[in-house]
């Protein structure tokens, strides 16, 4: 069933339906007849030679001057293929998609002035599989993503180019095959196109969605080390959370001890320490803090995502336009900076809690890097070598983005988002986490097959999901393998649905 965009109804998940699974969409019938209401508005504005920013101006350092009639009809070609000044490689397709969708249910609105064509070919762009090639870079996230989403713009009038059925083609043949007509672009149509922050928007729709599910794995993978090392299970007691009041560590706790239930563990029959180290008991709080970071830029996408991103804007009750700077990103760069360190964080906590499992001066009576023949074996001494570096990299691209701002346009924009900076640094974190979580399944597993004892459901599943990809390391081996293929099963996220299979789930 088609996802209906009309400006207000737009969540995450949705989003994620239309960009990477290719869900259908249809535009509102209300969000069309606003769309058809504000264009008349707007040519009865033109008509009367009202000056309009963008329109009838020129944009950025030039929007005090004032364009001819002519200039008017030709000048959003121009301002597209100007802004359609991006570089490097084509961005993948589900980012696209995302931009395109984000970019109707702005529209949808019916704030934005462009004509009904315009939607509704980016309409059927997204429901017939034509997809934009578009730059990775180039976006400072103000004025809105211009560099990236001109490179949609360009079909608008049959140029460009354009990935359909697997072909990389010209963007005219990539329509002419789609069976699209090309609308081509009037007045204030390549703006409205153009002129949001939609790229970094769906692109952390996108992170936010993936991010969440890699928490909860990683909340499956500490429940296993805390299993292997004997840990106290007080600091997991939901009361000692609620009490303090974050709810990400509420949720963190509940998570945990959910993958634990049914452990030896929780029966007094084994021997534990009164207190474990900071990496093991402040977990929930940890974790948890990742989560209400997550939750605050969740709130800030979803407002984005049905907000009124664009400049400027045209409200038709009152037969008014307002210039300003709702396409400016900070609002979404600025949480999901935050974000971006809190993956790290949660990944130097996650070889916080492999190093225990490796040093036999920690790890509770395990064998010395998880060998049966320390010494003559190494094990996996070298696996937190290359969590470490992952770690290092991430740190690195943990300085926020949103604080990097480079003025320009002569100074008329002088101060941007870089939110694209952002999305691309969140990118290579995420990467880079689902790497160094990979390794501790690995050696988590590893430590729970020398451990003699009943393990919790959701933790004995885990292993039994790991164990289908990687097998004991008896002997030592080329361990490259197994943390790629490590790497890939967590981005899959089949742990994740297996264990909550298992014990229900993790939110």
């Amino acid at each position: 069933m088609a996802i209906v965009l009309d400006g207000k109804s737009l969540t995450i998940e949705k989003l994620v339906q239309i960009a990477r699974y290719g869900e259908k969409v249809e535009l509102a019938p209300e969000s069309l007849e606003r769309i058809k209401a504000c264009r008349a508005m707007l040519e009865e504005k033109i008509k009367a030679r009202e000056i309009m920013y963008g329109i009838n101006t020129g944009i950025g350092e030039f929007s005090e001057i004032v364009l001819s009639d002519e200039q008017v009809r030709e000048f959003q070609r121009y301002l597209i293929y100007n802004h359609a000044a991006g570089i490097g490689e084509p961005m993948p397709i589900e980012y696209v998609r995302g931009a395109i969708a984000s970019r109707i249910n702005v529209h949808a609105k019916g704030y934005s002035g462009c004509r009904p064509e315009i939607t509704l070919t980016l309409v059927e762009m997204l429901n017939k599989g034509v997809t934009p090639v578009v730059c990775q870079k180039g976006s400072v996230g103000a004025c809105g993503d211009l560099a990236p989403m001109s490179q949609i713009a360009l079909l608008m009038m049959g140029e460009g180019e354009a990935f359909y059925n697997g072909e990389r083609l010209p963007g005219k043949v990539a329509f002419e095959k789609a069976g699209i007509e090309i609308p081509g672009l009037q007045a204030r149509d390549g703006l409205a196109t153009i002129n949001g922050s939609n790229f970094i928007t769906a692109i952390s729709a996108l992170q936010l969605y993936d991010i969440n599910r890699w928490l909860k794995q990683a909340e499956i993978a500490a429940a296993m080390t805390l299993e292997a090392l004997y840990a106290n299970l007080k600091p997991y007691d939901v009361r000692l959370h609620q009490l303090r009041g974050f709810p990400g560590a509420v949720r963190s706790a509940k998570a945990i001890m959910k993958c634990i239930e049914g452990s030896d563990l929780q029966t007094g029959k084994l021997k534990m320490k009164v207190q474990d180290a900071y990496s093991m008991r402040s977990t929930p709080q940890v974790i948890g803090a990742a989560h209400d970071a997550v939750r605050w830029a969740r709130e800030q996408i979803e407002i984005e995502l049905n907000g009124v991103a664009d400049n400027p804007i045209f409200l038709t009750e009152d037969k008014l336009t307002l210039t300003g700077a709702n396409f400016q990103g900070t609002p979404v760069s600025l949480p999901m900076d935050n974000v971006g360190a809190a993956v790290t964080m949660v990944s130097v906590l996650s070889e916080r809690r492999l190093n225990r499992l490796l040093n036999p001066a920690l790890s509770v009576g395990l064998p010395a890097f998880l060998t049966k023949d320390p010494g003559f074996y190494s094990g996996y001494m070298l696996s937190q070598y290359t969590a470490d570096t992952l770690i290092v990299e991430q740190r690195i691209l943990s300085m926020p983005a949103s604080v990097q701002s480079i003025p320009a346009a002569a100074d008329q924009e002088d101060f941007v988002s870089m939110g694209m900076n952002t999305a691309w640094k969140n990118a290579q974190i995420l990467e880079n986490a689902y790497g160094v979580l990979g390794i501790e399944f690995m050696a988590a597993a590893q430590a729970l097959d020398f451990r003699n004892f009943k393990h919790g459901r959701g933790v004995e599943k885990a292993r039994e999901v790991i164990r289908k990809y990687v097998p004991h390391l008896d002997e030592d081996r080329p361990l490259y393998p197994d943390h790629n293929k490590m790497k890939e099963l967590v981005k899959s996220c089949e742990i994740l649905e297996e264990v909550e299979k298992e014990v229900g789930s993790l939110e």
